[in-house]
């Protein structure tokens, strides 16, 4: 049989531990009340940066399609460059920059996924692998620029002439390095257990590449190549110092030859309104070039 003083230091005890419970779950709650109020705020945050972003991107998707497609039409496709204040198109610059870019693209793209296969499945930890995505690294940040002042160097003023070879080597030394990050980062992302077992079925490893790593990869590869394209569909450094301009139509890639970039930015700059006029037309081009190739690139990786 419990005595009063027994029964009073349970119920002491009884209480003190409720005080605590209590106290606990005010504790949690005011936690849980701060965290929600922190979460608010950085979502607020988020989604105030979206909107800044999402503004200015539709503004100047905008005004690109306004007074691109106000001075498109059938004779900027057809002609070439005009004089100052006289009718023209554009036509010898889109095939400059299609055959510059096209022909970087072509050499760049099997150097740079080759680079990415190699450091991605045979020298993950080596010194020759460290060396070149280091070397790669310094090609990524490098301003393009530079890269067309060193072909410059190397190129042009050895042949003392300007041409579209110089500009397209100029292009390829900027897909080569951002088409080596993607493959590489595309192919370590493809799970260990795919290649164990294909090697445990006698697979030799370049089948292994070809047929399960790459395969895998293969949409963030095409994706990386893409990038690369509309990055240096857009370049105009380089091409200043490399394949410069040129008014007139040109096939030969001995020549100076015009592109788009470059015909961009002189006729921007000038203060004829029908160079303006071209320069907003070539504007629209690129930016629908680039966005068909997008579209295009996700169309067949999801189809395939």
């Amino acid at each position: 049989m419990s005595t009063p003083t027994s029964s009073s230091s349970s119920a002491s005890t009884f209480g003190d531990s409720l005080i605590a419970r209590q106290t606990l779950n005010a504790t949690r709650q005011a936690k849980y009340n701060s965290r929600k109020r922190v979460n608010q705020i950085a979502l607020t945050l988020s989604l105030m940066a979206m909107a800044f972003g999402l503004f200015w991107l539709t503004w100047i998707l905008w005004e690109t399609v306004r007074l691109g497609l106000g001075g498109l039409t059938m004779m900027t496709l057809t002609e070439s460059t005009p004089p100052p204040n006289e009718a023209g198109g554009i036509a010898n610059a889109i095939y400059g920059s299609f055959l510059m870019v096209g022909l970087a693209t072509f050499v760049g793209t099997p150097i740079g996924v080759m680079a990415g296969i190699y450091l991605a499945e045979y020298d993950l930890k080596g010194w020759l692998g460290s060396l070149t995505r280091f070397v790669n690294d310094i090609l990524l940040s490098a301003p393009s620029i530079v890269i067309g002042l060193f072909v410059y160097a190397v190129i042009v003023s050895r042949f003392k002439s300007f041409s579209g070879w110089a500009g397209a080597v100029s292009l390829a030394l900027i897909v080569i390095p951002v088409v080596i990050r993607t493959t590489e980062n595309m192919l370590q992302l493809v799970p260990p257990g795919l290649r164990e077992a294909a090697y445990a079925l006698g697979t030799p490893k370049w089948k292994v590449i070809i047929a399960i790593t790459l395969r895998a990869a293969r949409a963030g590869v095409v994706t990386g190549v893409l990038l690369a394209v509309a990055r240096i569909a857009g370049e105009t450094a380089p091409l200043l110092f490399t394949a410069l301009s040129n008014q007139f139509w040109t096939s030969s890639l001995s020549e100076p030859m015009a592109s788009l970039p470059v015909t961009i930015f002189k006729f921007a700059m000038s203060p004829y309104e029908n160079w303006q006029q071209l320069a907003w037309a070539g504007v629209f081009l690129i930016t629908i070039a680039v966005l068909g190739l997008n579209i295009l690139a996700r169309y067949v990786t999801r189809v395939k």
